[in-house]
This record gives structure tokens, sequence and C-alpha cells, in this order.
């Protein structure tokens, strides 16, 4: 039995989860997880759908058919095939903590993806790529040559055929028009304090105002630098006893854990995005093992 996957964006109103339901029995499918979200303030509703087909019903099929159920309740909808692996381009400059991360998880198939390669506007990290049989690509960004690069990015993004872009601390901002052609598509993960810290070492800045919590944010990408719909957060705690080399330490480690736990909620389809905001839908008791599997 092979399992896929729905997931549908609608304005709210009554019988889309039996017009779901239905259609899924009709066509010989067992729902095997399900989670739903009615946003009562801008009128939209969310849900995903697992399920199995018993007769043999592939996602093609399916498809082809559900357009009928879709197109009166103005559904945004999809349906996947988990056993299909999207395919993910990183890209990183010269702190490596995220792409390590990201390396080991692939590595050992605890984040079932693709990676069809790495972008670095620096050579750092080129040989621990090759190492691990990956594309390499060097795009060197400069203030004079910024268009050229981004549209080499582009290029590689089709070359690759890259389904979604992850920023592993990509320190380069990128350009409005970008960030508006690849919406949706496009994972970045960076700092987070209360008070806020920007410009160069926050946390050095961050210690000397003695913080208590240090976290990291993932978004998607947007026009507005670092304020995109957020996916995923986490904190670390840190006392008056811990100098500011500990301060980036822990930093690290939240960055690489909230940026590999966006990527998975991501590629299992469980982000909606809605408005400035994000629909996170968690994975159910015992998910996350079938889910690495893939």
């Amino acid at each position: 039995m092979s399992e896929l996957v729905l997931t549908v964006t609608c304005p709210s109103r009554r019988g889309i989860v039996a017009a779901i339901s239905n259609f899924l029995a009709e066509h010989g499918c067992n729902i095997t997880d399900s989670s739903q979200f009615d946003d009562m303030a801008n009128g939209m509703f969310f849900m995903r759908v697992s399920f199995r087909s018993e007769k043999g019903a592939d996602a093609e099929g399916l498809r082809a058919v559900f357009d009928a159920v879709a197109e009166p309740l103005q559904m945004d909808w999809a349906i996947h095939d988990p056993t299909v692996k999207m395919r993910v381009l990183l890209m990183v400059s010269n702190f490596g903590h995220c792409l390590n991360d990201l390396l080991y998880r692939w590595q050992i198939g605890a984040l079932p993806i693709e990676i069809v390669g790495v972008v670095s506007n620096h050579l750092t990290y080129q040989k621990v790529v090759v190492n691990h049989d990956l594309p390499f690509f060097h795009v060197k960004v400069t203030p004079q040559n910024k268009p050229q690069a981004e549209a080499r990015l582009l290029e590689i993004v089709d070359e690759t055929g890259a389904d979604l872009v992850v920023l592993a601390r990509y320190m380069q901002v990128l350009s409005d028009a970008l960030c508006q052609k690849m919406s949706g598509r496009i994972i970045n993960i960076h700092h987070s304090f209360l008070p806020s810290f920007k410009g160069a070492n926050p946390y050095k800045q961050a210690f000397e105002r003695g913080v208590k919590l240090i976290g990291a944010t993932a978004h998607y990408v947007t026009a507005d630098l670092d304020e995109g719909p957020i996916i995923e957060q986490d904190t670390a705690r840190v006392t008056h006893a811990q100098s500011s080399a500990d301060y980036v330490t822990l930093g690290r480690d939240v960055e690489a854990q909230v940026l590999a736990r966006a990527i998975h909620a991501h590629i299992h389809h469980r982000v909606f995005q809605n408005g400035n905001k994000t629909v996170v839908f968690p994975a159910s008791p015992g998910g996350y093992a079938s889910e690495r599997m893939g």
C-alpha cells in the first residue's frame, strides 16, 4: 500500500473535512493521520492528511480526479508522494556548524532529503562538501557583481532542480527580486535575543548586557531581512558564570537544531504559509521515526 499526503488551504466553510474524507473513502483510501486548523481571524482553513491507498491508487491518478472536489471549495491543494525526496540546495559562508549538522543528519538518514549541491561565496568548506561526494559551487559575491552572482545562483537552482534552498549561515542579503521569485522556497536561520542585537558580534553584545536566554529562529526568506514567516524557534538558558565564548557555542547548537527541525517540517509538508505567519502541524506520536524513512 502506498502512503500519500494531501495538503489543503482554502477559505473556511462548512463541509471541507467531509468532502475530503468522502473522496478518500470513495477511492479506497484509509486516513492514517490528519491535522487541521481553522483560522477564524482571517477565515482560512488548513489541513494535512496522510492516507494509504488500499486499492493501488497512485498520486497521479488521484490528482487527476481531486479537482472536482477542490474547485467548488476554492482549494489550493497538492498530493505528495513521501517516497520522492525533496531536492535541497544548501548555501553557506564561513560558519559551518549548520552545514556540518545537516550533512550528518542527511548521511545517517535522519533528514530524508536529496542534497543537490552546496553554494558558497567562500572556499572554506569546499573540501568538506567534495568529501561528501556533493557538487560544490563557488559563487563569489561583491558589491559590484551581486546581480551576476544572483543570476548564477538561479542558474544553479534550475540546473540542479532544487525544490528548496537552505541558507545554512549564508551571510549575504538576497535581493527583493530573488526573494519574490522563490517565495516559500528559501529557509534561513539566525540568532534571536531579547533584547535584540544586530550588527557585528551579537553574542558579545548579549554577553555584555547579561542576557539570560539566547535562541535561534528559522523562517522563510522575504524581502524584509530576517522578518519572514517563522517556522521554528528555540532557546537556551545562560548564566552570569558563562563567557561570551560559551554564548557562541550554545547559540550555534541551538541554530543547528532549529534549522534541522524547520527543514524536517517543510519537507514533510507540515508548514503552511498564513500571511505573515505559518501554520505548522506537528508529527503524530511516532511520526518522526516513520518520516525519517522518507
